[in-house]
């Protein structure tokens, strides 16, 4: 699969959102909110959680290390599309195609482990909360965070190490706004079927095993909470909801990507741009507005502000 220098371009085009200058506008304006709104609010969360004493818990360990992945999300590719608005003919250096690919697998997968590190901590808390101070632990919390970017990483690099030494022989135009990895493989000049099949192979099974994980998690926790009737259910009802609605949310464009990832329809563009401008918005929208702690901490951080600056 080695290939030679003749056989590499140098650079792939990336074919955006749209030709029409007047979209183009209206989605630099648009995306440009949505990803100032997401870097500012995952820093918001974690610039809480580390302040607040009262958020000193490990599902708050894990939420802060959930939002400095998505801040990464938001950046590997977000910032080139919002300037590449204004650029007629959009290119990105092989180099910069390889590290976009591999700076996705590594944040997406990381953060899957992380979504199921974080069912496991609800899961012990709920189902056994006389031994959840025994069991989750900072040292668990902090293997947790650990191995799920190990794996995420370790995910990155394996499609990576195969995609790098594809033969591109000429077709260099990436139908998207970033290098994704079935649009860049197809641009192969060799039958790359195997290679697909070991695509999908390897982000299949990551993918869907969590989700399985996740839903049998969630699923056992639920039954359980259904079966209390006290105040505290109601709270940990309404984690959950926050919990399920990320779950949901990022992981069903994660799916339908890996279950057709080489039969792409238009629609599938936009969906890209959902799953990776779009989800790091998640984050702090749904834990800030449905979680009571998270809120009451957001007004002792303020009234704390406001009274230093009335001193």
């Amino acid at each position: 699969m080695a290939h030679t220098n003749e056989s590499v371009v140098s650079e792939f085009v990336l074919l955006g959102l749209s030709n029409s200058w007047e979209l183009q506008l209206f989605f630099f304006a648009i995306f440009s909110l949505v990803y100032v709104t997401s870097v500012l609010g995952n820093i918001m969360i974690i610039v809480i959680i580390s302040s607040d004493s009262h958020l000193n818990s490990p599902m708050y360990f894990l939420l802060g290390n959930l939002s400095f992945i998505d801040i990464c999300q938001s950046n590997f590719a977000t910032p080139k599309m919002l300037m590449d608005f204004f650029v007629e003919h959009k290119t990105i250096s092989f180099e910069g195609c390889m590290a976009q690919i591999f700076l996705l697998h590594s944040f997406v997968g990381s953060e899957m482990l992380l979504l199921v590190a974080m069912a496991y901590d609800r899961f012990i808390a709920i189902c056994k909360p006389l031994h959840y101070s025994t069991i989750m632990n900072r040292s668990l919390c902090i293997i947790f965070v650990f191995i799920s970017w190990a794996v995420g990483i370790l995910h990155s690099i394996s499609h990576l190490a195969f995609t790098v030494d594809l033969p591109f022989c000429g077709p260099n135009e990436v139908n998207s706004f970033f290098c994704d990895l079935p649009l860049v493989i197809e641009l192969a000049c060799m039958d790359t079927y195997e290679m697909e099949i070991m695509t999908l192979t390897n982000s299949g099974l990551i993918s869907l095993g969590c989700f399985l994980a996740l839903v049998i998690s969630y699923t056992i926790i639920l039954i359980t909470v259904r079966h209390r009737s006290s105040s505290g259910s109601s709270k940990a009802l309404s984690t959950l909801t926050a919990h399920i609605t990320v779950v949901i949310l990022f992981f069903g464009p994660c799916i339908y990507f890996y279950i057709w990832p080489f039969s792409r329809l238009s629609v599938d563009k936009f969906l890209s741009v959902f799953y990776t401008v779009c989800t790091p918005l998640l984050n702090p929208i749904i834990y800030s507005l449905r979680n009571e702690d998270v809120k009451s901490a957001m007004r002792r951080l303020r009234n704390h502000h406001v009274n230093s600056w009335k001193n």
